[in-house]
């Protein structure tokens, strides 16, 4: 025989119904900033925006033209017509504008920015005119001393723990090893990489150690194709300098398999890396139009062969310089580094692009909590990788 229905109270009904609508009211008030990870920042000049204002360096972008977009409509250091990647990645995320660490007012609790134009992972990279990789991290233990204070440990270790750290740094390295006759004596092209890779992996589980956990990575660029590079090529046909190129691409290669190796040791890591990102940009450069641009050679502001003088801003060691009519037709803002509209490219291939592109995960999956079951990623990963080693 079956037992009669219970029919609840009224006022227990009214209780229920009460407090379903506290909760989704709640849901509703609450901003989605509120919800989402802190954003971490490390690296070079492609992801500084504004460190080196406070720091004595001729490594500087915080003077005209540079930030004369319409978005700043001034120059804030970043080294841009406007916008960089991260700032974008930030929009994304439904962030605030992520401030430098040198800043006196930065508050840290949505994340900070302690990259630095010219850093290199090595601390020899440019020193004593930069914040080289290893004082980065530094910097991070006292953000993380910081939140503790004004948190308490048990939620600082939270927010650690659910943020997202991207690395964007390496190219300088190379730059300034072949830069130096003498250093080139010593170190070979594949010693100068296996120390590079040591010493960012080391610092990749410095980072996990302190509680970090999801990672995204900006490989590195066909740097034989920037503008100052290109100038700078020996054969002087108006080629990329390959010698360069191939110093990227062999680091982007090795972090590929360190990363890949970490995914399978380090609980939780989760990661994103971005192994199409050299070959999509020199595809860009190459057939710039397919993208929207008419210039992937010539940088929109320098002087010289192919704006390769290094001179944008007037604060360097040449000081005259021109600047190009119309930014959104050129790939290259100044001799290093790409314009607004190409950054804003690049970190929508970050955020939501295939695996072709960045992978196992990512950046919208790092923030969000893409759990869906992505086994067959990292299978995918796993083949790509002993297909690379074959």
């Amino acid at each position: 025989m079956n037992s009669p229905i219970q029919i609840l109270p009224l006022s227990t009904v009214f209780q229920i119904l009460l407090l379903t609508l506290l909760i989704i009211i709640k849901s509703l008030a609450s901003s989605p900033e509120e919800n989402t990870p802190a954003f971490f920042i490390f690296g070079d000049s492609t992801v500084d925006v504004g460190n080196n204002n406070y720091i004595d360096t001729i490594a500087r972008a915080n003077l005209p033209p540079y930030g004369h977009s319409s978005f700043f409509n001034k120059p804030t250091g970043r080294f841009s017509d406007g916008r960089i990647v991260v700032d974008f990645i930030a929009e994304y995320a439904k962030l605030p504008i992520i401030p430098p660490f040198k800043q006196p007012s930065a508050k840290f609790i949505k994340g900070v920015n302690f990259a630095s134009g010219g850093a290199g992972v090595l601390p020899e990279t440019y020193r004593g005119i930069v914040i080289d990789f290893p004082t980065q991290l530094e910097q991070f233990n006292t953000v993380i001393s910081s939140l503790s204070a004004e948190l308490g440990e048990a939620d600082a270790r939270e927010l650690i723990a659910t943020a997202v750290y991207f690395i964007s740094i390496g190219s300088n390295d190379y730059l300034s090893y072949l830069g130096s006759p003498q250093r080139q004596e010593v170190f070979t092209s594949e010693d100068i990489v296996g120390m590079v890779i040591g010493n960012l992996s080391e610092s990749i589980q410095g980072l996990y150690e302190k509680g970090a956990r999801k990672f995204g990575f900006l490989s590195l660029s066909p740097l034989g194709c920037l503008p100052a590079l290109r100038a700078a090529n020996p054969k002087a046909d108006g080629s990329c300098f390959d010698d360069v190129s191939d110093l990227a691409l062999a680091h982007n290669n090795a972090l590929y398999g360190v990363l890949l190796s970490f995914g399978h040791i380090l609980t939780e890591f989760k990661y994103a890396f971005s192994s199409g990102f050299y070959s999509w940009l020199h595809e860009v450069i190459h057939n710039p139009a397919k993208s929207g641009f008419k210039d992937g050679i010539n940088a929109c502001c320098g002087s010289g062969p192919y704006g390769g003088v290094y001179s944008c801003g007037g604060n360097k060691e040449v000081s005259d310089y021109e600047v190009c009519n119309s930014t959104e037709d050129f790939v290259w803002w100044d001799s290093f580094h790409v314009t607004e509209k190409l950054a804003e490219k690049i970190a929508d291939m970050l955020w939501n692009g295939p695996q072709t592109s960045i992978g196992p995960y990512n950046l919208k999956g790092l923030f969000f909590n893409n759990e869906k079951s992505r086994v067959e990623d990292i299978v995918d990963a796993k083949e790509n990788w002993e297909a690379f080693a074959l």
